[in-house]
């Protein structure tokens, strides 16, 4: 076996012109003879063809090598799938191992086929591979959810002028709701500021499972008191001469009820005038784009997807301006678009997500307004789900 490092002491003698010689000798040049070494073991799963049912899982490997490692390289079923997250290389304690790597993963449902390839230093490569079924009534189970849809409209007051819109438009896309995306439904039709309040202490009161959704519509009269800068929804009995504002609906009263709602995941549309200011900047939010893309991936994890961050969004038919009630039974602009959104379905996912039906709405005139509001987590969203 060579030795390790063997010193070799160079000497060079050489004649110059003219017979004049010149002794040289290097400096010690040290070359490493050592034979690279690289062995890789799956640590977990530990079985190759192994069942599991969780879908989001830890892949760990324990490796064996001369040198450090110099690249890791994770494939999902043939696709190179994002390290940027969930990569670690740790030294291993025990000294069975001299490094380990662990990996996060998000499996699909069926067979998934994991492949790794470590590089070391030396650039020895070693590849090795583990097949791990998810049963598809896992994924399944981890959906059960229920989505319920609460829309308020008024279009006959007992001070203001009537409206023509808002109950056929409260009722055209509670029908769509129930009979396309399986949302349970109810509708209350020119409620008092009393049966608006019971009726969310009604919906705090339920109980939610963690992907269950709540979508909640308001469409009537708005008003914005200038003195206050708060802007109010127009119950059936708000009285014209109430300067305390005691028989409105304030929104800063809406925001703190709704956001007390149990339900993780909530989205609140306004179809009234001044429902922009519902945002207390009065600020368009920024839409995320198109939707994400989860290559790989069946609908139901890409709804887990999505359903992963606590939300709390809204949507408004307009700023700080008065907003049309439209012809009578063809809908206020702002509904007749929301209803065109629905009845895409989603295109080929079936799955109609918040900057999908943004894109709808953004040449309504006025300008909807969209945004965040409570305890919104970054990264939110809310899908209407075609029912199969």
């Amino acid at each position: 076996m060579l030795k390790r490092n063997l010193i070799l002491l160079l000497v060079v003698r050489s004649s110059l012109l003219y017979s004049q010689e010149t002794e040289l000798v290097s400096e010690p040049l040290f070359i490493d003879l050592k034979e690279s070494q690289l062995e890789i073991q799956w640590l977990y799963p530990e079985l190759d063809g192994i069942e599991l049912h969780d879908l989001e899982i830890d892949l760990k490997i324990g490796v064996k090598t001369s040198h450090e490692i110099q690249s890791v390289e994770f494939k999902l079923n043939g696709k190179d799938f994002d390290q940027s997250r969930g990569l670690s290389i740790k030294k291993e304690t025990e000294r069975k191992f001299d490094q380990i790597v662990e990996q996060h993963v998000t499996l699909k449902e069926g067979q998934n086929t994991i492949t790794c390839r470590i590089t070391n230093k030396a650039g020895k490569i070693q590849d090795i591979e583990r097949k791990i079924l998810i049963p598809i009534e896992t994924v399944t189970a981890e959906l059960i959810r229920k989505d319920y849809a609460l829309l308020i409209a008024t279009d006959a007051y007992d001070e203001w002028n009537d409206l023509v819109n808002p109950v056929n438009d409260a009722q055209t896309i509670g029908k769509e709701l129930k009979d396309n995306y399986g949302f349970e439904v109810e509708i209350i039709e020119n409620p008092t500021l009393d049966s608006i309040l019971v009726k969310l202490r009604e919906y705090a009161r339920k109980s939610y499972q963690e992907n269950d959704q709540l979508f909640i519509f308001f469409a009537g009269h708005g008003n914005f008191d200038d003195l206050l800068g708060q802007g109010y929804l127009v119950c059936k009995n708000s009285r014209l001469n109430d300067e305390a504002k005691t028989s409105y609906l304030s929104h800063s009263v809406l925001r703190s009820a709704v956001d007390n709602i149990q339900a993780r995941h909530i989205f609140l549309t306004i179809d009234a005038c001044f429902g922009g200011t519902f945002d207390q900047a009065v600020a368009k939010a920024g839409n995320r784009g198109g939707n994400d893309v989860y290559d790989q991936i069946s609908t139901t994890q890409y709804i887990k997807k999505k359903l992963q961050f606590k939300t709390r969004k809204y949507l408004t038919s307009g700023g700080k301006q008065y907003v049309s009630d439209g012809i009578e039974g063809m809908h206020s602009p702002f509904a007749r678009r929301f209803l065109e959104a629905l009845r895409g379905y989603g295109g080929s996912d079936d799955i109609v997500t918040l900057p999908e039906l943004y894109i709808y709405l953004e040449r309504t005139i006025p300008e909807p307004r969209a945004g965040s509001f409570g305890s919104d987590e970054p990264g939110s969203d809310f899908v209407f789900v075609v029912k199969k």
